[in-house]
């Protein structure tokens, strides 16, 4: 007797010690009907390609998330831990963080209200949308037939009202991470909302984001001489904030880095400072020219 082991099901199997023995069968056909639907996917469009025979009731799959005893923290590690080993083996791993709503019609939807849509909104006007707020972090990896980074998701938070705030689910999030990977290093990409992320001392993470043009910066503090009286300082003397500082900087760096598939070539500068809104130090500042 020969067993066939496809590689889809190499992949699905690693999942299966998280669910009892009736929610395995059902969450390893609801995985394949969802590859393999062309309808909108949904349980009701999944459906029919998860139980072409009809050999399960319908319901059972509505009850599979609500009632089913598994848990969603063993899914991400699981999966995160499979993409870090396929994708990243050695080096420092790049996630990036953002929060992004999850458009969801019905008033009876968990979690669910009225949030920012970042999509619609601009300068001038800020839309609000039904839906989901969604706290994602992905794996950044290089596809090898080029183009445009992806990103691959490896944990997501739901944001509720008069709950745990955003940097407060993207602080759990990332810890959460390197409980899962001791051993390895982290470089987080965030947009400026969390910016202050810098000076929560995240173990062996390092953050790239960026701070208002006006912020209020120092230099760091000087060195304490054994004569010197007093408690000692935390920083040094108020610098000029990064707008005014660019305009008189000569001794600029030219850089290569790939966006969006395409090497770009900038003059940055570099420099520690001190960030008032976070009292802490910043590894590295720089301005792109």
């Amino acid at each position: 007797m020969h067993i066939v082991i496809s590689t889809w099901t190499d992949i699905i199997q690693q999942f299966f010690p998280i669910f009892t023995a009736p929610g395995t069968k059902i969450f390893s056909r609801l995985m394949t009907g969802w590859v393999l639907c062309t309808a909108r996917k949904t349980i009701t469009g999944i459906f029919p390609f998860a139980e072409p025979c009809f050999g399960r009731a319908h319901d059972a799959y509505h009850r599979f998330f609500p009632d089913c005893r598994w848990d969603i923290n063993k899914l991400w590690q699981i999966l995160t831990l499979t993409l870090v080993r396929l994708f990243c083996r050695a080096g420092i791993i790049t996630v990036a963080l953002d929060d992004t709503l999850f458009h969801h019609s019905g008033r009876k939807i968990n979690g669910a209200g009225y949030w920012r849509d970042a999509v619609r909104s601009t300068k001038k006007s800020i839309v609000y949308a039904w839906g989901l707020n969604l706290v994602v972090l992905t794996l950044q990896i290089h596809p090898p037939w080029g183009g445009e980074p992806l990103g691959l998701p490896i944990n997501m938070r739901l944001h509720r009202k008069n709950g745990p705030t955003l940097i407060e689910l993207a602080r759990a999030m990332i810890d959460q991470l390197y409980q899962w990977l001791p051993d390895r290093s982290f470089r987080v990409v965030a947009d400026g909302f969390y910016a202050t992320l810098a000076g929560k001392q995240m173990p062996e993470t390092k953050l790239v984001s960026r701070i208002q043009c006006n912020a209020k910066i120092f230099d760091l503090a000087p060195k304490r001489t054994k004569k010197t009286r007093g408690r000692p300082r935390k920083k040094g003397k108020r610098l000029a904030n990064p707008q005014k500082m660019a305009s008189y900087i000569r001794n600029w760096k030219q850089i290569e880095f790939c966006c969006r598939a395409r090497t770009i070539k900038r003059l940055v500068y570099t420099r520690q400072v001190i960030w008032e809104l976070l009292s802490n130090v910043v590894d590295e500042i720089f301005w792109a020219h």
